[in-house]
């Protein structure tokens, strides 16, 4: 797939520069510009497999979090719900590079890329590395932080129990909002 990075990056700061007034926000954003989020994939051969896939993605993410919002108990801030949805997947900068393979086309053994995980930094959980990350320059509500970590639902891989999880969905309703929200975006748009 190719994208237009540069106005998909245009878009995802304009969003997040009206919806977000948090301290710090420039700072996380200068950070993000200066590494891979623009250009990343947002997985190595799943959804968004391609090159600007992960800022795509997490336009994506907020687009369906803010149609699901009515469904909430209580609507959540338009800053929240931007700052959650928009960098729950922060943990996935500078994560993956391209390599290459032999593969057969057409009968013919051809050199091809393909995407690899090539992890500098490992801290656990999927979710808990977003929120490390983001926290780094921008401080989170209780809320932002269960939203963000909890965000893969029961299929994060780290030491988070599924009593934990059910647990923030039923305390933080956007959590369980983002959760949907990334599991919308990523099997009914993005495959």
């Amino acid at each position: 797939m190719q994208l237009n990075i540069e106005n998909q990056k245009q878009e995802f700061l304009t969003i997040c520069r009206s919806s977000i007034q948090r301290e710090g926000l420039e700072d996380l954003l200068e950070w993000m510009g200066k590494a891979d989020f623009f250009t990343a994939p947002a997985s190595t051969k799943y959804h968004g497999a391609y090159a600007g896939g992960l800022c795509q993605h997490s336009i994506d993410v907020y687009q369906y979090a803010r149609k699901l919002a009515f469904l909430m108990p209580k609507e959540p801030s338009e800053e929240s719900l931007a700052i959650a949805s928009l960098f729950h997947d922060v943990c996935k900068v500078n994560l993956y590079r391209i390599d290459k393979r032999n593969q057969k086309i057409n009968g013919e053994w051809v050199e091809v890329p393909y995407y690899t995980i090539d992890e500098k930094y490992h801290f656990g959980g999927h979710g808990s590395k977003s929120v490390f990350l983001i926290q780094q320059f921008m401080k989170l509500t209780t809320e932002e932080a269960a939203a963000i970590n909890c965000h893969m639902g029961f299929s994060d891989g780290s030491a988070t129990t599924i009593r934990d999880v059910g647990n923030a969905y039923e305390q933080f309703p956007v959590a369980w909002l983002i959760h949907a929200a990334d599991e919308a975006a990523t099997f009914l748009l993005e495959r």
